[in-house]
C-alpha cells in the first residue's frame, strides 16, 4: 500500500471568488503595519483614561439627586482625549460591540476616523452591538474607502463581489481590492489572486496570481502561504521549488492552516523536501483530523494500520476510515486491508466512528 501519497491541489485553489466569505482584521491605527512591511501582530487594548474634566461638567449647588440615567454617548473630547488609545478597537476585542459602536460612532461624525467608519461598516455587517444591516454596512465601508482605509476598501469589495448591501459589482470589486493590496492589506492581495486565478472576473493570469500570493505570504496570510506553496509545489507561475514550497507548508501548518497541516505531514513522512520524521508526521495528521480533514483521516487510518510511523491500531485505524469514509474520502485498499478485522473489534471501531460523527444510536 502507497502510505502517504501526495495531494495535488492547484486545482482546487480556482476557487470562486464571489463566494468567498474573509473576516475583516480591524487592526487599531497605531498598529496598523505599512505597505511596505509584514503585519504587526494586534496590540492588547491598553485601559482607557480617564475623561478629563471640562467647566460644563461642574455639580450644580443645590439640586437634588437626579435618579439613574442611561449612559449617554461620549463625548469628541473623552474620547478623544489621548490619540495613542483606541478605545473603538479596545472594546470590539474585548466584546464589546455596543460600546464599540457608540464611540465609533463619536469618532466617525466629529474627528472623519477613516478606521472608525470601517468598524461601523464591520458591526453592522455583522450584527454586533446593532441589527444587520448590509446597505448602512456598505455606506460606512464606502466612506471608509474614500477616506484611504485599505481594510475598508477591502470590506467594501468583498460585498461588491457577493452582491451583499446592493448588486454585485466586480469591476469595482477588483479596482477595490487592487487599491487596498497596494496599501498592503494582505488578504485584499490574496483575494485578488485568487480572481487571477479563476480567470472569470479577470483575466486568468498565473504569473500575477503568484506575485500577489507572496505578498501575502511575506505579510504573514496562512492562506496565501498554502496556496503559494502549491504553486512552488507543481511550478505553477513560478519555477518548481519543493523547498520553498515545503517552507510554505510550514509556514502555514504553524498558523492552524489545516489543508498545509495535512500537505506538511505528508511531505515529513515520505521526507520531501525536509528531513524525515514520521512520528511528527503522525502528530500532525491526527491534530488535522480532529480538525475534520477527511484527507488527514484516510492518510492517519492508513499509517495506524500498517504501523508506519506509529503503532499498529486497527481499531483506531478502521474508525477514522469509517470517518473519512462518511465525509467522501473512501479507501478500497484500507477496505482490503480491514477485511479480516474480528466483528468485536469492527464493532467497537464503528461505536467510536459514529460517537465521532454524532450518529450515535443510528
Amino acid at each position: 500500500m502507497n502510505f502517504l501519497r501526495p495531494i495535488s491541489i492547484v486545482a482546487g485553489l480556482a476557487m470562486v471568488a464571489t463566494t468567498a466569505s474573509a473576516q475583516i482584521s480591524l487592526t487599531p491605527p497605531a498598529a496598523q503595519p505599512s505597505a511596505t512591511t509584514p503585519a504587526a501582530k494586534k496590540e492588547k487594548p491598553t485601559q482607557a483614561p480617564k475623561p478629563k474634566a471640562t467647566s460644563a461638567a461642574k455639580k450644580p449647588a443645590a439640586t437634588a439627586k437626579p435618579a439613574a440615567t442611561p449612559t449617554p454617548t461620549p463625548s469628541p473630547t473623552a474620547t478623544f482625549d489621548d490619540p495613542n488609545v483606541d478605545l473603538v478597537y479596545g472594546a470590539y476585542q474585548r466584546g464589546l460591540y455596543k460600546t464599540a459602536f457608540d464611540l465609533a460612532t463619536t469618532r466617525a461624525q466629529f474627528n472623519n476616523d477613516p478606521k472608525a467608519m470601517t468598524m461601523l461598516g464591520e458591526l453592522y455587517a455583522n450584527a454586533m452591538g446593532v441589527k444587520r444591516d448590509y446597505a448602512k454596512a456598505a455606506e460606512w465601508y464606502q466612506r471608509a474607502a474614500d477616506a484611504g482605509d485599505r481594510e475598508g476598501m477591502f470590506a467594501l469589495a468583498m460585498m461588491k463581489l457577493s452582491g451583499r448591501g446592493g448588486k454585485v459589482d466586480r469591476e469595482q470589486a477588483v479596482r477595490l481590492l487592487a487599491s487596498s493590496a497596494k496599501l498592503g492589506e494582505p488578504k485584499a492581495a490574496y483575494n485578488l489572486a485568487l480572481l487571477y486565478i479563476d480567470g472569470q472576473t479577470l483575466p486568468q493570469d498565473l504569473r500575477r496570481s503568484a506575485e500577489l500570493l507572496r505578498v501575502a505570504a511575506d505579510a504573514g496570510n496562512p492562506e496565501a502561504q498554502y496556496a503559494l506553496a502549491t504553486f512552488y509545489k507543481e511550478g505553477t507561475g513560478v519555477p518548481k521549488d519543493i523547498d520553498k514550497a515545503v517552507r510554505l507548508l510550514q509556514a502555514a501548518s504553524l498558523a492552524d492552516n489545516v489543508d498545509a497541516e495535512v500537505e506538511y505531514a505528508i511531505a515529513m513522512f515520505n521526507g520531501t523536501g525536509t528531513p524525515q520524521n514520521q512520528s511528527a508526521a503522525v502528530a500532525l495528521l491526527r491534530k488535522a483530523a480532529r480538525q475534520n480533514s477527511p484527507i488527514a483521516q484516510n492518510r492517519l487510518a492508513r499509517v495506524l494500520v500498517n504501523g508506519q510511523g506509529a503503532p499498529v491500531d486497527k481499531i483506531e485505524g478502521l474508525k477514522w476510515h469509517i470517518v473519512a469514509k462518511t465525509a467522501g474520502k473512501g479507501d478500497p485498499e484500507l477496505d482490503e486491508a480491514l477485511a479480516g478485522l474480528s466483528a468485536e473489534d469492527r464493532a467497537k471501531a464503528q461505536g467510536a466512528a459514529r460517537k465521532w460523527i454524532g450518529n450515535t444510536g443510528k
